[in-house]
């Protein structure tokens, strides 16, 4: 990670969307000694200073967060956001995270078998307000978490900060079989613009629908990033 500041939140999202970015993704990140703002906050803000583009996380780590406290922040983000917003969410991958709020790393995966169920349920249920339709729910894991992306969710986030184009495309191939819909290649590193111009072409040809880049403080700019989109 750099250490140059972040943007302003807003100047920034205008920036993305002006280069021809058509959505915007922030992920939760608690523990890890760098300040990266709260995906609510960030979007919430991002809604007011955009018209048009998609708006999204990837991902909340579902375990971090008791439901009902997770359905209110998302029905609040709604109202700010509408239909333009996509719930990216995970069991989370970073033990330091769940450390700082003492939560047990351990369980993660079964407590988020647990409460996504419910989380859906207080969206579209009414207790917290008006009843709404959830946003589309995106799963961003891995192994056979991605056949149950398939079944189960609206979309499947493949995280390509930790793992190697070979290895999203070959479970891209097993989540198709599987019936899923949209699949988006995301956390894609800019680090290198030809090998990540190689990538997306990879992703495009695989039939991925989306590829979210990720583009540090001091990194290139956005323009230059945008132009390699197939």
């Amino acid at each position: 990670m750099s250490d140059a500041p972040p943007p302003a939140t807003a100047r920034w999202a205008r920036r993305l969307v002006d280069a021809g970015f058509e959505s915007l993704w922030t992920p939760e990140i608690i523990g890890r000694g760098t300040l990266v703002p709260d995906p609510f906050v960030t979007l919430a803000v991002a809604a007011t200073a955009t018209e048009g583009v998609e708006l999204a996380t990837a991902t909340v780590q579902v375990p971090l967060h008791h439901p009902a406290e997770l359905a209110h922040r998302v029905l609040s983000l709604l109202a700010v956001c509408g239909d333009r917003l996509s719930l990216g969410l995970s069991p989370g991958s970073t033990a330091t995270d769940f450390g700082l709020l003492d939560r047990d790393y351990s369980t993660r995966f079964a407590t988020f078998r647990e409460n996504v169920p419910r989380l859906r349920a207080l969206i579209e249920g009414g207790s917290l307000g008006p009843p709404v339709s959830a946003p589309p729910l995106l799963l961003g894991s891995w192994g056979a978490n991605v056949d149950r992306a398939a079944r189960e969710f609206d979309g499947w986030l493949a995280s390509a900060y930790r793992r190697t184009t070979d290895q999203l495309l070959e479970a891209h191939e097993r989540y198709r079989a599987a019936g899923g819909r949209r699949a988006i290649v995301c956390a894609l590193p800019v680090t290198d613009l030809g090998s990540t111009a190689v990538a997306l072409r990879r992703y495009a040809e695989a039939g991925f629908d989306d590829a979210v880049v990720l583009i540090e403080p001091g990194g290139p700019e956005p323009a230059e990033v945008r132009a390699l989109f197939p």
